[in-house]
């Protein structure tokens, strides 16, 4: 964690931070000492310095900030640190995320006989964008990105306000306000080309809950003018136990369970990517209501069943 170099501000630095809470959650109260051996031997010490301790305290000051994780001492204790909220980190949210992917992710390279043993999911580049967006949003401070959309032939450049970030499908998003557009737009950091943080301050709506804005969602896609249905979905056994496991979105329920079959229900948005998921699963489910929703999953269906009955399109 030694000299700061343009890396430092993006995707390496946000990585020490989780290090950081990783190793001191891991270890339960440690001195600075101890953790000064642990990062030695960690992979992201590319040049093998110690920790400055100025260093560490901007640390845990950038930790708290951004992820609400406290990390004290205990001076009576032989100036052992310790995280003061820990009971928070197994309750869900960014404190959960973080050490459900990041920590495992660093312990596994610093044990490099298992790298080749254990596989994730790849996240297309973009993530270097992450620790100014997160830094932007801390200090509510406006973006200016360089953007090329999939339905545009070149890019464009604007101004956005960072509310919050979500990855989804291996990619992660940032949700913002459009002062051009004056609406809520979500842009892929992987479509990014450039990002800038301007010294403009936005003031960030104290009402905004960005679990709320997705609570009819299944995914990344939040139609504004459009309403959540109640969809009913039937599957055979073998899916339901998928389901079960880990149902597609908070509002599911069981409303009728037969002796070959379960249908579903959700209370959702029937989005573009709520209806590719469901496709996704095949013949394994039928969707049942709304019949307007149905009757769109019906003629993807058919345009397959045709695409796939034309030998001429075969190349």
């Amino acid at each position: 964690m030694g000299k700061k170099t343009s890396k430092d501000s993006t995707s390496n630095l946000f990585n020490r931070y989780v290090w950081l809470v990783d190793i001191i959650y891991r270890r339960g109260r440690i001195t600075f000492e101890e953790i000064n051996e642990h990062w030695q031997r960690s992979s992201l010490n590319i040049d093998g310095e110690d920790i400055p301790l100025r260093t560490f305290h901007n640390h845990r000051k950038a930790i708290e900030q951004m992820f609400d994780v406290i990390i004290e001492c205990d001076k009576r204790g032989g100036y052992k640190y310790y995280i003061e909220n820990s009971d928070d980190m197994e309750q869900g949210g960014v404190r959960s995320w973080l050490l459900n992917t990041f920590s495992v992710n660093n312990l596994i390279n610093e044990s490099h006989k298992l790298k080749n043993r254990i596989q994730f999911e790849q996240i297309p580049s973009g993530q270097e964008y992450l620790t100014a967006i997160i830094e932007a949003m801390r200090d509510n401070l406006s973006i200016e990105i360089t953007y090329q959309s999939y339905w545009k032939d070149t890019p464009s450049t604007f101004i956005i306000e960072p509310y919050f970030v979500k990855v989804f499908k291996q990619r992660w998003y940032v949700i913002a306000f459009s002062p051009g557009m004056d609406k809520m737009i979500i842009y892929a950091l992987d479509r990014m080309q450039y990002l800038r943080t301007t010294s403009d301050k936005f003031e960030y709506p104290k009402s905004f809950d960005p679990r709320e804005y997705y609570t009819s969602c299944f995914g990344i896609i939040n139609n504004d003018d459009s309403k959540p249905f109640h969809v009913r979905i039937k599957t055979n056994e073998s899916q339901a136990k998928y389901l079960r496991s880990l149902p597609l979105h908070h509002s599911q329920e069981e409303i009728n369970i037969g002796d070959e079959f379960v249908v579903f229900q959700y209370y959702i948005q029937p989005t573009f990517d709520f209806r590719k998921e469901l496709l996704s699963m095949g013949s394994e489910i039928e969707v049942i209501e709304p019949e307007w929703f149905r009757n769109e999953v019906k003629a993807i269906i058919q345009e397959m069943e045709n695409m796939y009955s034309n030998k001429e399109n075969v190349i």
